[in-house]
This record gives structure tokens, C-alpha cells and sequence, in this order.
């Protein structure tokens, strides 16, 4: 573990370098305890590469919410096949989902921002929570540019929504372009969804491709109005409208859930 000051300095220190030098920082001090965090975006197949040019063993895993577009599981079975890599995935809990779809429905994210968050909780956050219990440290694709939310994260720090482990962003001074110049010049293999016009690629029904020149969140959620484009994996949202029904959703599962690895 690293206290705050180490973290403070090591963000110093790496800033202005390569992500491929903040990956072998990563993976020289933490090990085995490290892990990439990839929902298989272009950012999540940028980092795979370069980890695995360092460390042919770096862990992966992933969050299936269980309304992944079917593009994405193409591209999960390339990337195991490319790189020989086990990807470790972590699912929501399904009783507490079939729960919540029978009250609400499949659909209940395009009725109320709320019940969006909701469905995120369940079906994102709460599994990433039990994931992060494996690890002492995760690497995660998130870039400065995406989002006003994400203006400032820094490329090390601690992660106080998941218990102080550490937190990577390789990638956080990286453009769009220069991410998909990387995978053009390694030949990555990203998901087919992008040929398709698609720029933040997440559950089926709440992403669409965007016309050109648009912001890549804005095919996030494009229903929504005045809402934060985010699940709550990377930021904690509380807006006192979902928690209740969160709690009652829950039932005796706690926080974490008991959803199966």
C-alpha cells in the first residue's frame, strides 16, 4: 500500500512520462497485485499492448454488466487469443438484478436519471468494488480530455472510493489521436463498434454512434439532459435519488454485492 504523501510524490515523478514507463513503474512495484481495468475501448486495448510488451503475464480483467454490445465479446476473445492472456471477469449479482428488473424493467434507464444510476450500481460499480478486493493497485484508461470530470485526475493516486489501493492512468495526457495512432502503427485490435461511428463504446442500449466533430461522450446516454456522463466507476455520484432504492434493492447483500467471479 502507499500513503498519500508516496502517491503525491510518484505523480510528481511520473507526469511527464510515457505511459509505457508509468506501466513498468506499476508493474515493477506492484506485481502480481497489479491489474488493467480494460472495458476493451480503444484506451483499454492501448494499455493491454503496452503491458503485455513488458510483462507478458500482466493481469487483466472486466466488468461484464450483462448488456455488453456483442462486438465487445469478439474483441474480448481477439485480445485472449492475440496475447495469450486470461481476462478475469467479475459480473453483477444476479438475483439482486433479476430484482431489479422486475420491479423497474429491462429498459428502466431511459425513464429517470436515477434509475439509470441505479442500473449502473448494480450492474457496474458494485462488481468493480468486489473486483478491486483482488488487487492492490488497477490501470485504468482514463484520459484528461474525455470529460470535464476528468480534467484532473493525475496519473498515480489514491483510490479512497475502493478501499486506498493505488490507481494508474497511464494515458491521462494522451489525445484521442494519439491513441489511435498507437494502434494504427502496432495493429491493435479494437472494437468493430469504432468503424461504425461509434467514439465511447459502453452497454448496448445506452451508447450510440455520434456524427463527426461531436463529443465522444455525447453518444453516452444521449437521452439525458443536464446528467453527469459517468457510472460512478471512476467518480462517486450521489444524488440522494437512487440510494434508497439501492438499499432496498440490496437487501442483506451489502455493499459489495455477492455477485460470482
Amino acid at each position: 500500500m502507499m500513503d498519500e504523501l508516496e502517491a503525491g510524490e510518484a505523480a510528481i515523478e511520473l507526469d511527464d512520462k510515457e505511459p509505457q514507463d508509468v506501466l513498468a513503474w506499476a508493474i515493477e512495484r506492484f506485481g502480481r497485485e497489479l491489474a488493467i481495468c480494460s472495458s476493451f475501448q480503444a484506451e483499454g486495448c492501448v494499455l493491454i499492448d503496452m503491458a503485455h510488451r513488458i510483462d507478458p503475464n500482466v493481469r487483466v480483467f472486466t466488468i461484464d454488466t450483462g448488456r455488453t454490445p456483442q462486438e465487445t465479446y469478439d474483441l474480448i476473445d481477439t485480445i485472449r487469443t492475440r496475447y495469450g492472456i486470461r481476462v478475469e471477469t467479475f459480473m453483477p449479482d444476479t438475483e439482486v438484478v433479476q430484482k431489479m428488473v422486475t420491479r423497474h424493467g429491462n429498459n428502466l434507464f431511459y425513464q429517470d436519471v436515477n434509475l439509470r444510476l441505479l442500473c449502473c450500481q448494480l450492474r457496474k460499480v458494485l462488481p468493480l468494488r468486489r473486483a478491486l478486493m483482488n488487487y492492490s493497485a488497477w490501470v485504468t484508461g482514463l484520459r484528461r480530455d474525455q470529460w470535464a470530470t476528468r480534467s484532473n485526475i493525475r496519473k498515480i493516486e489514491i483510490d479512497h472510493d475502493h478501499g486506498g489501493i493505488v490507481k494508474f492512468a497511464p494515458l491521462a495526457d494522451w489525445t484521442e489521436d494519439e491513441v489511435w495512432d498507437y494502434i494504427r502503427a502496432n495493429d491493435v485490435p479494437y472494437n468493430a463498434l469504432y468503424d461504425k461511428g461509434y467514439k465511447s463504446i459502453g452497454c448496448a442500449p445506452c451508447t450510440r454512434a455520434v456524427g463527426e466533430g461531436q463529443d465522444p461522450r455525447s453518444g453516452r446516454w444521449w437521452w439525458e439532459t443536464g446528467a453527469p456522463k459517468e457510472c460512478g466507476m471512476h467518480c462517486a455520484i450521489e444524488t440522494g435519488g437512487f440510494e434508497h432504492e439501492l438499499a432496498a434493492l440490496l437487501g442483506g447483500h451489502g455493499a459489495n454485492g455477492n455477485g460470482k467471479h
